[in-house]
């Protein structure tokens, strides 16, 4: 087929096009911001961008158009496949009726940690000999590449609870229909599409509704909303770690670079790796049990994890220059910045750490969260808050319960003339946003380089 993806350059529909293209399938694309790194990508294979929406780029038809779900009703391109009766769908039921059949689909959902977690278990299955096919919502270090066909049945997919189109409002979970699913955690979030916590676990509970009885649901002991969410109904075999005394860990070092697994009590493996803090250990178990469940041991699979090399925007060292280490880390949710951090600390200790932090994801933007973010730095010296344009309320009222010493620009320079001044001493910084943030990381990589 040629088939056109509208919405391309976002990482599930760039990743997508790949493995279509990968297929055989002719592929072209456009995006209202074609940008790398997801173009350069794109390029590399062959996929042709064009730049906007402009209704001639459908001409002439493409066999198939596929709709990302940024995009909604009153985009010129969008009206021109309705007024014409063009043939489209999701990026969602693409994956599922083009890649996914035949495929055991081992599924990551939960609020966080689903890339971080993607990434453990493609690369543990990698590890084993399995081959497997993936499509992640990130670049897994072991990899270089955020999807892949693979060679064999196993496709691993990170299964994000965000809605599939303007056309359908499902999460884009309900269509993959995996054998195996990790439910990490479940908290509110995207305040822009779901009304409350209820509303995000009805989608959860039609996810548990597409596995098998055969199938096998893992998630961490004490997760309330979880557990919540599995007394609507449950047909599949359960799988919880977490306590010791069944299926468990110990932390070998307080920071969590190294753990060791647990069943029944006794030790059954070792993990020695570069990640850090409790929910690093989390992501991990659960990867560790979802690879079991096609037949790798626990043993093998902390073999593989004490080769993770990470995931790029997740805690991610940019740079060390004169003492100053840079950080990279996507958290844009209070739960997900305070276990970043605390794992920060574990880490270095009594050393410093400066927190520079974008409220940017449109959670951020409601002001849903804004209680809670205060209180999710406590484990930083200090905190920067860089008031994006478009936020619709101010970061003051943070300033005003914030546990550590904080302040709040509107300059991206100001925040590079203070890290700057910092040149010469030990410091740990972390830019966490799930943007851009205007390049801010290399920017200052190189001022503290002058």
């Amino acid at each position: 087929m040629h088939i056109h993806i509208l919405g391309i350059c976002g990482t599930f529909m760039g990743s997508l096009a790949q493995l279509a293209k990968a297929q055989g399938h002719q592929v072209t694309g456009s995006d209202q911001n074609v940008y790398p790194p997801m173009s350069d990508q794109l390029e590399a294979v062959g996929i042709a961008l064009t730049q906007g929406y402009d209704p001639s780029q459908l001409e002439p038809a493409p066999d198939l158009v596929v709709i990302g779900n940024a995009l909604s009703r009153g985009n010129p391109a969008v009206e021109a496949v309705l007024d014409r009766g063009l043939p489209y769908t999701s990026g969602a039921q693409l994956l599922q009726e083009v890649v996914l059949p035949g495929r055991w689909v081992l599924a990551v959902a939960g609020t966080h940690g689903k890339t971080t977690t993607s990434s453990m278990l493609a690369w543990i299955l990698e590890y084993a000999g399995l081959k497997p096919g993936y499509l992640i919502g990130g670049v897994p270090g072991n990899f270089g590449v955020s999807a892949r066909l693979g060679e064999t049945p196993f496709f691993v997919v990170e299964a994000d609870e965000y809605d599939t189109a303007f056309f359908d409002k499902r999460s884009k979970f309900v269509h993959y229909r995996p054998r195996t699913v990790i439910l990490n955690n479940l908290e509110f979030d995207h305040a822009d599409i779901f009304a409350d916590l209820a509303a995000i676990q009805t989608q959860f509970h039609h996810l548990i509704r597409t596995v098998p009885s055969t199938g096998r649901l893992i998630l961490p002991h004490g997760e309330a909303a979880l557990e919540e969410t599995l007394e609507k109904g449950c047909w599949s075999n359960v799988e919880r770690f977490g306590k010791e005394e069944a299926l468990g860990y110990r932390l070998d070092q307080a920071d969590g670079s190294s753990f060791t697994v647990l069943e029944s009590g006794e030790a059954v493996a070792q993990v020695h790796w570069g990640q850090t803090g409790r929910h690093s250990v989390n992501n991990g178990m659960a990867a560790l049990l979802a690879a079991r469940h096609v037949g790798v041991t626990l043993a093998d699979g902390a073999a593989a994890l004490s080769e993770f090399v990470g995931v790029k925007r997740r805690m991610e060292l940019r740079g060390e220059v004169g003492g100053v280490r840079v950080y990279d880390d996507f958290a844009h949710h209070p739960t997900a910045i305070a276990t970043t951090l605390d794992g920060l600390r574990r880490k270095v200790g009594n050393g410093k750490i400066l927190a520079i932090i974008e409220p940017r994801s449109n959670t951020m933007r409601l002001g849903s969260h804004k209680a809670a973010l205060a209180g999710s730095t406590g484990c930083a010296d200090e905190v920067i808050w860089y008031q994006p344009p478009g936020l619709n309320w101010s970061l003051d009222s943070v300033l005003n319960e914030a546990p550590v010493p904080a302040t709040v620009t509107e300059s991206l320079d100001d925040i590079i003339a203070k890290v700057a001044s910092h040149k010469g001493e030990p410091l740990s910084v972390v830019v966490m946003s799930n943007g851009g943030f205007g390049g801010i990381h290399q920017k200052l990589l190189d001022a503290l380089a002058e």
